[in-house]
This record gives C-alpha cells, sequence and structure tokens, in this order.
C-alpha cells in the first residue's frame, strides 16, 4: 500500500521552490507533485501495474494548469481504472491512439492503401477505372472523413444522385468498391466492424442484361460488314484478330510483338495483362500467321501490333473496335467483347468441349489444382478447337469475298 502522508495544501504547492535535485511533495495515495530543478511542478500517479506487478509514474499534468483538486480527481479516476485491472497509462495511450486515428486515417488515405494492394490483382485497365469511380464519385464527398466516421446514411446519401440518373450499375460497382475498402479498415484494425455491409439493400437491383452479340447465322453478316466497311486497315486487322483469336478487346488492342512467339506459333499474353492475372496462351493458326504477315510491314518495327495514329510508340484505343462495329450499324446488335460471346457459342453448339472452351476464353476455374491442369493438358486440343474457328470464320465469307482478311480501306 502507498505510504501514508499528509495531504498537500494550496499554500504548500506554491511555496514549493526548486532545488539542485528534483524531488517530490507527496499527497498520499500515490499522488506526487514532482519539482524539478528548472522549476517546473508536474503531478504524478505512482502505482503498480496490473499483472504485471511493477511500479511506474503515471503523468496528470503540470501544476498550476492543473490545479491540485483536479490532481487529486484525475488519480482517483485512475485508481478506479486499476481497481478494474486496467492499466491507466496503457489506457490513455490507446485512447490517444484512437483519437489520432480519426484524425489520420481518412477515407481517402485508406482507401489508397487499400487500391496499392488491389492494382496488383486486377489488370491496369480495371485498375484505372476504380480509382477513377472512386475519385469522381466517392472522394469529393467523404475522402477527408476520418475512415470511423463513414457510416450507412451518409454513404446512401452520397449515391442516392447516382441511383437517381439511372447508372444502377455504377451504384452496384461503388458499394462493392467501398465495402472492400471498409473490410480492409476491418482487417487493418483501424474499425472494429464494417458498418456498409449491407447497404447495397438500400439501392435499386440493375437488371440483369445480356452482352450484345450476334448469333452464329449472323456470322457471314458480320465479316461482309468488316470487309466493307470504311475503316483504317489496322482497325480491321485488330477486328479479325481479335475474332479469331477469341480475346478481351484490351488484350487484343494492346497485343505486342515481344508476345509473339512465331516458331511455335503462339502468342503469351502475360498475367499482368488478363483479368485474372493469369499467363494465357494462345494458339496461332493459319489465319492469324496470316494477319501478322499482313501487319509486319506496319507495325513489325514497333511494339504493338495495332499501334495508335495519334502516338505509333502506344496501342490504338480500346474502344477503336467498339466504334468501328457501331459504324458499320451493328450497335445494340454486337459489341467487341460480343465476338467472344459469338465464338464461344459456335464451338460449343459444334460439339467441342466446354472445358476446352472455357480454357480459350481464358475464363478461371474456381479448381486451382484443375486450372492448372487444363491449362497444360487442353493447349493441343486448343489448336485444333483454334483451326476450325479459324477456317469457319474464313469460310463464312468466301463465298462473297475473295480476300476477307487482307482487304484494306
Amino acid at each position: 500500500m502507498p505510504r501514508l502522508a499528509k495531504p498537500l495544501s494550496d499554500k504548500e504547492i506554491k511555496q514549493a521552490k526548486p532545488k539542485a535535485a528534483e524531488y517530490g511533495l507527496s499527497d498520499g495515495n500515490g499522488l506526487i507533485l514532482r519539482i524539478r530543478p528548472t522549476g517546473s511542478k508536474t503531478w504524478m500517479l505512482n502505482y503498480i501495474r496490473p499483472h504485471v506487478k511493477t511500479r511506474t509514474n503515471f503523468t496528470l499534468g503540470s501544476y498550476p494548469e492543473v490545479s491540485l483538486a483536479q490532481a487529486r480527481k484525475k488519480a482517483l479516476e485512475a485508481r478506479e481504472l486499476l481497481a478494474q485491472g486496467i492499466d491507466p497509462k496503457q489506457e490513455r495511450d490507446q485512447q490517444a491512439a484512437e483519437q489520432a486515428a480519426l484524425v489520420e486515417h481518412t477515407f481517402e488515405r485508406v482507401a489508397a492503401d487499400w487500391f496499392a494492394i488491389k492494382k496488383e490483382s486486377v489488370t491496369e485497365g480495371h485498375a484505372n477505372a476504380t480509382w477513377n469511380s472512386l475519385s469522381r464519385s466517392l472522394l469529393p464527398a467523404i475522402g477527408k472523413l476520418p475512415i470511423g466516421q463513414i457510416n450507412a446514411p451518409l454513404v446512401v446519401k452520397v449515391l442516392r444522385p447516382i441511383e437517381a440518373q439511372g447508372s444502377l450499375e455504377t451504384v452496384k460497382r461503388l458499394t462493392q468498391r467501398i465495402n472492400e475498402i471498409m473490410t480492409f479498415a476491418v482487417n487493418t484494425g483501424l474499425i472494429h466492424a464494417n458498418p456498409l455491409a449491407g447497404i447495397k439493400a438500400a439501392f435499386k437491383t440493375p437488371k440483369k442484361k445480356n452482352m450484345a452479340a450476334l448469333s452464329p447465322a449472323e456470322l457471314p453478316e458480320l465479316m461482309t460488314k468488316v470487309a466493307n466497311a470504311n475503316i483504317k486497315k489496322v482497325t480491321r486487322c485488330m477486328i479479325h484478330w481479335q475474332l479469331h483469336t477469341m480475346t478481351r478487346p484490351n488484350e487484343a488492342a494492346a497485343a505486342r510483338w515481344d508476345e509473339i512467339d512465331e516458331a511455335n506459333r503462339l502468342w503469351i499474353i502475360p498475367a499482368e495483362r488478363m483479368k485474372m492475372r493469369r499467363e494465357h496462351v494462345i494458339p496461332l493458326t493459319d489465319e492469324t500467321m496470316a494477319l501478322l504477315d499482313t501487319l509486319r510491314p506496319i507495325s513489325g518495327h514497333r511494339d504493338y501490333l495495332f499501334p495508335s495514329d495519334k502516338d505509333p510508340n502506344t496501342h490504338t484505343h480500346v474502344q477503336s473496335a467498339n466504334m468501328a462495329l457501331k459504324r458499320m450499324g451493328l450497335a445494340g446488335r454486337t459489341t467487341a467483347h460480343g465476338l467472344r460471346s459469338l465464338a464461344s457459342t459456335t464451338l460449343n453448339e459444334q460439339g467441342f468441349d466446354w472445358d476446352v472452351v472455357e480454357a480459350a476464353l481464358a475464363h478461371t476455374d474456381k479448381n486451382q489444382v484443375r486450372s492448372a491442369y487444363n491449362r497444360a493438358s487442353y493447349l493441343e486440343r486448343r489448336r485444333m478447337m483454334m483451326a476450325w474457328w479459324s477456317k469457319h470464320v474464313v469460310s463464312s465469307i468466301t463465298r462473297v469475298m475473295k480476300s476477307p482478311i487482307l482487304r484494306t480501306a
């Protein structure tokens, strides 16, 4: 137990003078006024720490800013915590850290930390779209707020105008992304729970729309339109390349010459360019090899198969194929991405193994072991399937056009 001492008085405290060495005046029950040679006077509580049973001092403030009465009150509050087995010094440090976190860890900063990890698992284009959506729709309204102050009513209020515009898909994506950020905040210890877990229920659900795609019977019409369209040669070749290789628009538009293994007739797309962040190997057919021969005089000396008109050192815009298809009168009937659906439907109707078709489309198998096995074992089967597909594409128009691939604008 603390040594009993005569309680201090205000007069005694005021008259206490500094000495050559630091000394203390005891008020009893562990409360001490520490007087330094400089003349400063500091209140301290000397106590035994719970659990570890060692003595330590807990600073309560400086005199006269903290009066004798206030020091006694603070000491009493600290002893009440000790009675509960709580170390008052640790409790104060924890509260200070939590208060600092409220100011330091804003939504924008936490979102940036989350994004630094997120962008490593998605393509560059998807990463840019993700951050742009946050910067446009969320950060201006809540970016500067502490992460602990983000709640469902606040976010609902921010997203209501977007919903009112009919942009339900945008709202859906934003609620998904902000939930990921809040879950990240939970997992990193910044907040105790995610208050936005069920926020999507506050908004209308967007109606699911099937991606516009032509039917297999409409392939000859597509090929005729592409052959007759008033478009640049590079754009025409890119549409053919994407159709024959069954790739996504961004994968085709950014195809590089150093990804082409002509000796083994393969196009090897690195993981960082793929949606699923997994390397994709595509067998090249006679028709796609012919496309490379057509492109070589145009871009063989550059990095990209399909260079941009504005800057040949970069690739053509990922929307070039889409815009060309719209100008052909196919708006609402197909998109560049819809060419993959056309290929998939045709190949499945022709009886090709569904797993082989999925592997050609670079769809991810949830079974990782099976997925790795499929990528290795299906390559030769895919080579045969892709050869059939390329010949089918060409044969769909050879009855009408003599040169479906090499015709220029």
